[in-house]
């Protein structure tokens, strides 16, 4: 597996999963990190291990935004300087690393590059989570596996003929439809799918007369590391896609690398407890054991010398991956 691209934003967790007047410790690219909110407002990301002992500092007390470890009670600020010691001539390099950390979208995203590069602008659009009436259908899972094998399952979706039949299955016309990839000039790799004039999916005859049929989409956005926003639409066919069987739905899924062999998974959901089971079961019954067992497969060796299979449908997912290729032959420049 490849090493980190350092200079992107990583989202590390959604707003409301920072607890009040508490810190949040979360491992981020084999290392620990904890975060917190500043009573002055914004957020801090410090390494959660103590210069002195290493001991985690999240195992501590915080005194206003100050973290005190357990161990010998040193404390430290959210520029990572240690400003309290109860022992005398502590070095006054004595500090821990630091990330830059900022709120957006109602996430919470960190740069593990050089903080100079750190460019807000950059981070991806998903300026629709900042919809208040979204907030109560946020999800989190912790997923076994790496993050890039987590994005070539989200890139390519055919795979939900196989293994999402039960929930949101397309009755095979994803195999008639029209794949579209491309590459825009902010670096979003979009991978899509249009099924014109076809059979709708069973959970969705209900709804539709007898016989008829529906033009759909799958449009899936990827942005370097592993942010990627899907849209889903169903309308009845020949209406140009102006009436919709069911509304149509735009998600979230963003994926973060936690270690080289587990990743983090946000993503939102429709609202109410039944849509909350349904992707419960999406990506813990059904994906989740499918990415273990791809990582199991590789047993370690490095995707492209495994020499993979590539399927036409594989495409999208295929320019994701070089495309952090070339971001990590950048840096290493």
């Amino acid at each position: 597996m490849s090493d980190y691209v350092r200079n992107l934003w990583y989202m590390a967790a959604w707003v409301g999963e920072v607890p009040d007047g508490g810190v949040l410790a979360r491992t981020f690219l084999d290392e620990k990190w904890l975060i917190y909110e500043l009573t002055t407002g914004g957020y801090a990301m410090l390494r959660d291990r103590c210069a002195h002992r290493f001991v985690q500092l999240s195992k501590g007390e915080r005194n206003g935004n100050v973290i005190h470890c357990p161990y010998h009670g040193l404390g430290f600020n959210a520029e990572g300087t240690c400003v309290h010691s109860p022992f005398p001539d502590v070095h006054p390099q004595a500090s821990v690393a630091t990330m830059p950390i900022v709120a957006r979208h109602d996430a919470l995203w960190f740069w593990p590059g050089e903080a100079a590069l750190a460019d807000e602008g950059t981070i991806p659009d998903f300026a629709y989570l900042s919809d208040p009436d979204r907030a109560a259908w946020r999800g989190y899972l912790p997923i076994k596996g790496h993050y890039e094998l987590m994005t070539d399952n989200l890139m390519d979706l055919t795979h939900a003929e196989f293994l999402h039949r039960e929930s949101f299955g397309v009755n095979g016309s994803i195999f008639t439809g029209k794949q579209t990839v491309r590459q825009d000039d902010d670096g979003a790799i979009w991978n899509n799918w249009d099924m014109v004039d076809s059979t709708p999916p069973d959970w969705a005859k209900p709804m539709l007369n007898e016989g008829e049929r529906v033009d759909q989409y799958l449009h899936m956005r990827w942005h370097a590391p592993s942010c990627m926003d899907l849209s889903i639409g169903m309308a009845r066919a020949g209406s140009g896609g102006a009436d919709f069987v069911v509304p149509p739905m735009r998600n979230p899924h963003i994926i973060t690398p936690e270690t080289q062999e587990t990743c983090h998974y946000f993503y939102d959901h429709a609202p109410g407890e039944e849509e909350a089971a349904r992707a419960r079961q999406v990506f813990v019954m059904e994906d989740e054991p499918m990415i273990a067992a791809a990582h199991e497969g590789l047993a370690g060796e490095d995707f492209w010398d495994a020499r993979p299979l590539i399927l036409p449908s594989d495409a999208g997912a295929i320019r994701a991956r070089r495309r952090m290729m070339q971001l990590l032959r950048a840096e290493r420049a």
